[in-house]
C-alpha cells in the first residue's frame, strides 16, 4: 500500500473582544472586509457575530502549518486592532453572557437557526479542527475506528475553556457540555468499513434530516470536502505551538495506526461507552487527573500516559518532521495547559485582593498576550 501524503490542515475559531472593557463584541463588517482583502477564503464569519474562523492551506508538514497559522492570526489581530478588537483563541469567554449575542445573518446561520431553535443560541463556544490528509475512503473508515480510543487524550492536553458566564464550572472544558447539547455529536459511532458508514448517513439525507454528512458535527468524522480525517474534539489554543503540538499528535496518530495497518494489525477498538468514560475524565480534569487505560486496568496519571503516547509514536514524529512538537506534549502536562493557565491568572488576581470581576478580565487580558505570543 502507497502510503498516505499525512497533509495538515487547521481550522481555529476566535473570540472577539473590545480592548478597554475585554467583553465580547460583534465583528464590524469592515473588520470581516480588511481580513478577507488579506487571507481571501481562509477567513469567514462564524455562527455568532463575535466570532471568526481561520483555516489553513492543506500543508506538507507542521513547519509549513505553522508559518501559515502564523500569518493567519497575525492578521486577524492587526486588522481587529484596528478596530480596537482582539483576538482571543479560548473555547469560552470567561464572562460573556450568551443571551447577550447575535447570530450572523446568512442564509447558513439562519437555517441552522430554524433547524436547531434555542440549544444553537447558546453555541458561544469555539473549536479547533485538525484535517489529516488520508485520500483513501476504506482507510478512513478503518482509521477512524480506532483513533477513537485517542480523542480522550487530545480532550485533556488541549481543554481551554474552565470559566462560563463569569463562573469557574469545575470543567476543564465546558465547551463540550455545550457542544454536546446539538445533535449528531460525541463519540463517533463504530463502522466496519466505509459502506456501512455511507448507508448509515444516507438514511439521514434521503429523509430530508440532512442535506449531507458535514451536518454530522461527531468529535471525528471523515471530512464532507476534503480526503481526510478531521479531528474536532479538541477546546482551540490560547497559544500557537500548543496548537501546532496538538496538530502534530494527530498526525503522528494516524500515521501510527497506518503502520500497524500495513503489518496486518490494529489498534483494540472500545466501546464508545469505555472510551465515553475517559471523555468525560477529560472534560472534567483535563490534564490533572488521569485517563483509564483499559489494557491494564487502572486510571493512569496524564504525565505516564503523556509517555506512553510520544514513546508510541516516535517513530512517525520522526519520519513526518515534528519531534520538537511531540516533545511539547510533556510541557503541556508538567507545565499546565491552557485550562490550568487560566485558573493560575484567578488565583493571583485573587491574591492581590481584586473582585469576580477583575479576576474574569485579567484572564481575557491573558488570552490576548497568549494569542500573541510566537507570533
Amino acid at each position: 500500500m502507497q502510503e498516505p501524503e499525512f497533509t495538515i490542515g487547521i481550522e481555529e475559531e476566535y473570540l472577539l473582544v473590545d480592548l478597554d472593557s475585554l467583553a465580547l463584541a460583534e465583528a464590524p463588517e469592515g473588520l470581516m472586509d480588511a481580513c478577507a482583502a488579506e487571507l481571501e477564503k481562509q477567513v469567514s464569519p462564524e455562527f455568532l457575530q463575535c466570532q471568526i474562523e481561520i483555516g489553513t492551506k492543506v500543508c506538507a508538514d507542521i513547519d509549513e502549518a505553522r508559518d501559515d497559522l502564523k500569518r493567519l492570526r497575525s492578521t486577524v489581530a492587526r486588522c481587529a486592532k484596528a478596530y480596537n478588537l482582539a483576538p482571543i483563541a479560548a473555547s469560552c469567554h470567561p464572562f460573556g453572557d450568551w443571551k447577550s449575542q447575535h447570530h450572523t445573518d446568512k442564509d447558513r446561520y439562519n437555517d441552522l437557526q430554524d433547524a436547531l431553535g434555542g440549544v444553537v443560541r447558546r453555541m458561544l463556544i469555539c473549536g479547533m479542527h485538525v484535517h489529516v490528509g488520508l485520500g483513501d475512503d476504506a482507510l478512513r473508515a478503518d482509521l477512524m475506528g480506532q483513533m477513537a480510543y485517542f480523542l480522550p487524550h487530545l480532550l485533556a492536553l488541549s481543554t481551554s475553556s474552565p470559566f462560563w458566564q463569569g463562573e469557574d464550572t469545575g470543567l476543564a472544558s465546558y465547551r463540550i457540555s455545550v457542544f454536546d447539547n446539538l445533535p449528531r455529536t460525541g463519540l463517533p459511532p463504530t463502522f466496519d468499513n466505509w459502506s456501512e458508514y455511507e448507508r448509515s448517513v444516507q438514511v439521514l439525507v434521503d429523509l430530508g434530516v440532512i442535506e449531507d454528512s458535514s451536518k454530522i458535527w461527531w468529535d471525528l468524522r471523515p471530512s464532507h470536502a476534503f480526503p481526510t480525517l478531521e479531528t474536532r474534539i479538541m477546546d482551540v489554543q490560547p497559544r500557537l505551538e500548543d496548537a501546532l503540538t496538538l496538530a502534530a499528535i494527530n498526525q503522528c496518530l494516524m500515521r501510527m495506526l497506518w503502520r500497524l495497518r500495513i503489518r496486518n494489525q490494529r489498534w483494540r477498538r472500545y466501546d464508545p461507552f469505555l472510551i465515553g468514560e475517559n471523555r468525560w475524565r477529560a472534560q472534567r480534569y483535563g490534564v490533572t487527573d488521569g485517563l483509564i487505560d483499559f489494557g491494564r486496568g487502572e486510571i493512569v496519571p496524564m504525565a505516564e500516559l503523556t509517555e506512553e503516547l510520544v514513546e508510541l509514536v516516535e517513530q512517525d514524529a520522526g519520519i513526518l518532521r515534528c519531534l520538537r512538537e511531540l516533545e511539547n506534549t510533556r510541557d503541556i502536562v508538567l507545565s499546565g495547559n491552557a485550562t490550568v493557565r487560566q485558573r493560575e491568572v484567578v488565583d493571583a488576581a485573587k491574591a492581590a485582593g481584586k473582585d469576580t470581576d477583575a479576576q474574569m478580565q485579567a484572564v481575557v487580558s491573558h488570552l490576548i498576550d497568549a494569542f500573541h505570543d510566537g507570533l
